[in-house]
């Protein structure tokens, strides 16, 4: 079974979770074909951002059951590669949340830089509901989205936020109507693919290593030598002199 399937929409490619019947279960061969799949779109120069999503009904239901059943730590570890190749990769991701994101469903969506939820998603943490301690980074993960009182909403009391709600706290980034889901997706990752890849790829380097900076200077610091490369880049070039033509011209008229 293809359980990953990738289609590309000009430069953005658009990966799909294909286990409906199962609500795409994050099994130890789905995530491991996550992490292929990533990988493989890590060392395209076609590919300029990455959408997320999963067949209807759902976005991932969480962990396979037999998977947990027979937890151990190297098979754990194989079942968080997944997210965590969705979490490393290097370009703009936008997962489309279009049902339920459940336990380690909700790590792959949260994995993604940016979430865009369907008036029919689900943000469900659901550890507590078999009580099975969180595991692959859930706690911190929704930690630094929601704060500590959000996150003990959560996971501690096993509160679920619809596409609406998780929008109002900060969770997703918009909510629309389940027909414009992936439009919506794929109309954020276009202006990002549309940009060098470079540069993408050097700003997300750069938010990243920003979080753990406390003072202004030192962002100011990180951001100079970035800065100064694009300088020097030829496309940096090109869209400036194009800019001040256009400026030029409105002038004259």
């Amino acid at each position: 079974m293809e359980r990953v399937k990738i289609e590309m929409r000009d430069r953005v490619a658009v990966v799909t979770l294909q286990d409906p019947e199962r609500r795409n279960a994050l099994s130890l061969p789905m995530a491991e074909a996550v992490a292929e799949a990533f990988g493989s779109l890590e060392a395209s120069h076609d590919v300029g951002a990455v959408v997320l999503t999963g067949a209807p009904p759902a976005f991932s239901a969480g962990a396979d059951l037999n998977d947990l059943e027979h937890a151990s730590r190297s098979r754990l570890r194989r079942i968080y590669e997944g997210f965590l190749a969705v979490s490393r990769f290097p370009l703009p991701t936008v997962a489309a949340v279009n049902g339920p994101a459940v336990g380690a469903g909700l790590n792959l969506a949260l994995a993604c830089d940016i979430r865009v939820a369907a008036r029919s998603a689900r943000f469900e943490s659901r550890f507590l509901d078999i009580a099975l301690h969180p595991g692959g980074g859930h706690t911190w993960m929704l930690n630094r989205l929601l704060g500590p009182q959000g996150a003990a909403a959560v996971v501690s009391c096993g509160e679920s936020l619809d596409g609406e709600s998780a929008t109002r706290l900060g969770l997703a980034w918009s909510c629309v109507e389940d027909g414009s889901l992936m439009d919506e997706a794929c109309r954020l990752a276009s202006r990002a693919a549309a940009a060098p890849e470079g540069l993408t790829r050097r700003i997300k380097a750069t938010m990243r290593a920003s979080e753990s900076l406390g003072e202004h200077g030192d962002a100011v610091d990180l951001e100079l030598d970035a800065q100064l490369w694009s300088v020097e880049q030829p496309e940096f070039r090109k869209r400036l002199t194009a800019l001040k033509t256009r400026i030029t011209g409105r002038r004259r008229r």
